[in-house]
């Protein structure tokens, strides 16, 4: 084996290393064995790959996957009367509101850390202030289609201590040209 196979082998060793010692602190683990099970983590928005470190297992989230976080708060369940709203046929340059209502079905508080729409068109309002169990609220959405023309459809991402963690809403309309 020549020298630069074995220097190129040595750096991507060491490499390897200083990765898994990053992994084994990040996930809190101390220097010496552990008894403890393997830990995963495995959600339907996170891309985990299991990585062997010394007998032991952690999860890589794949930092090319759209990964949410988990919630920080305990999670709640977070009901809409409706996700879906059509507008149907409005002019160019207008504006229009949709109020989306929900209810915390749930046992916590719920808490919606942020509500973004797919584009600067659509501009959600959402209650900063947790809403108890049992209480309802409502996001109100506006759209305003410039000049786009024909059918649209545009998306309010919320974020919330939901599992999981996001909802989306979705508009629909057909911007009429010069109406």
């Amino acid at each position: 084996m020549s020298e630069k196979v074995k220097n190129g082998l040595l750096v991507l060793i060491a490499a390897l290393l200083v990765v898994n010692t990053g992994l084994l602190l990040k996930n809190g683990s101390s220097s010496g064995p552990s008894t403890s099970k393997p830990k995963f983590e495995r959600t339907a928005e996170k891309k985990s790959t299991p990585v062997a470190t010394d007998s032991k297992l952690t999860s890589a989230v794949d930092p090319l996957s759209n990964a949410a976080e988990k919630p920080a708060a305990p999670t709640t369940i977070m009901q809409f009367a409706e996700v879906k709203h059509d507008f149907g046929q409005v002019p160019q340059d207008s504006e229009n509101k949709k109020v989306f209502t929900f209810t915390n079905t749930g046992s916590e508080p719920l808490i919606i850390e942020n509500a973004k729409g797919s584009c600067g068109c659509t501009v959600p309002k959402y209650p900063k202030e947790p809403i108890a169990p049992g209480a309802t609220g409502e996001i109100e959405v506006v759209y305003k289609p410039g000049k786009q023309k024909n059918n649209q459809t545009k998306n309010v991402t919320i974020t919330a201590n939901t599992n999981p963690t996001k909802t989306v809403l979705t508009i629909t309309a057909d911007v009429q040209e010069g109406v």
